[in-house]
């Protein structure tokens, strides 16, 4: 009888395991022919993807071919037979799906945390593109919400990816024996996070305020109560808040965000603003595909939208689910983007 019952119970335990696979299907076509060779190399420190549980029980998540770098140069040289001169190289750093309740959450969510950058190559030099980290959250309601989780996760890599072909690079160079330790290496760079007071002034995308050089053809209009109201050029015209990246006033910042501006401040772990989805992407978003996320400077982006390189931010992609949960949402040091960590 009791070897009847312990029949049962694995029985039963297997049925509830299962396994989603991250497939990585969509093209990784370069439709400029820019780009001669892909390189990816999987940095993760562990490359056990993870795991969520709903009401059937456990559901694994792995990559289809657990060699990504192969794989990835494999597909490129697929789906590219016209090649240019560029040389792209990724940095897969942490890939994670997990079940989460943040301190502030109002339930146990599904979630994706995603690391990824990218640098052109050329000679033993390395130029930084950009980068995507951030925390994906799924609406964990259904069964399907692990297969939706690996298919946001492939898109997420896969656009970036195809970002990369043709985004502009910073213009400081990473040494090859440097490459994995770029942040720290650029950051040294960034004269917003080293000076000791930021200049006051209007910004207008990240580049300037990483460089710390406002544009002066524009300034603050404040009201009695010392207030930023508006913003004005040399005509003494007023100009749109949404075309700001950030403006600084005595030596505080104040990023642009679908809210209006927010005070940035900071602690350990870098610049941040207190804020939550439900604020940040007010519009009807899908959880299940891409979304064009709410970029500073760009009150209400439009959920794919291409915004090309002189715009103040870049709309970013994967936020997902749009909780009321408030939090800390940092400033990439980098990029200027958005980094929800929960």
């Amino acid at each position: 009888m009791k070897k009847i019952l312990l029949f049962l119970f694995s029985t039963i335990l297997l049925s509830a395991q299962e396994t989603v696979k991250i497939d990585f299907k969509q093209s990784l076509k370069d439709k400029n022919s820019r780009t001669k060779s892909l390189t990816v190399k999987d940095i993760r420190q562990d490359k056990n993807v993870g795991s969520i549980t709903n009401k059937r029980g456990t559901v694994d998540v792995k990559p289809a071919d657990e060699n990504v770098t192969d794989f990835f140069s494999k597909r490129f040289s697929e789906d590219n037979k016209t090649k240019g001169n560029n040389d792209i190289v990724i940095l897969l750093e942490d890939v994670k799906i997990y079940n989460e309740q943040a301190p502030n959450d109002n339930m146990n969510y599904a979630k994706a945390k995603i690391k990824i950058s990218g640098f052109l190559k050329r000679n033993d030099k390395y130029y930084f593109i950009n980068r995507f980290n951030n925390v994906f959250v799924e609406l964990n309601s259904d069964s399907k919400v692990a297969k939706n989780l690996a298919q946001t996760t492939s898109e997420i890599i896969t656009e970036f990816i195809k970002n990369c072909y043709a985004s502009p690079i910073l213009s400081y160079y990473i040494p090859e024996n440097e490459l994995e330790n770029y942040n720290a290496y650029l950051s040294k760079n960034n004269k917003a996070l080293n000076g000791n007071i930021l200049r006051d002034g209007v910004y207008f995308n990240f580049k300037t305020f990483f460089e710390q050089t406002p544009d002066q053809n524009y300034s603050l209009v404040k009201n009695k109560k010392g207030e930023v109201k508006k913003i004005n050029n040399r005509q003494d015209l007023s100009i749109s808040m949404a075309e700001v990246f950030c403006y600084v006033d005595n030596g505080i910042q104040y990023i642009g965000t679908a809210a209006g501006f927010k005070e940035v401040k900071r602690d350990q772990s870098g610049s941040y603003i207190m804020a939550s989805r439900a604020q940040m992407f007010p519009e009807k978003m899908g959880t299940g595909a891409l979304v064009g996320a709410m970029a500073g400077g760009m009150v209400g982006a439009a959920i794919g939208v291409a915004i090309d390189s002189g715009s103040g931010r870049k709309v970013n992609k994967g936020y997902g689910f749009k909780n009321g949960t408030i939090t800390k949402i940092y400033i990439d040091p980098l990029t200027g983007d958005f980094v929800f960590t929960e």
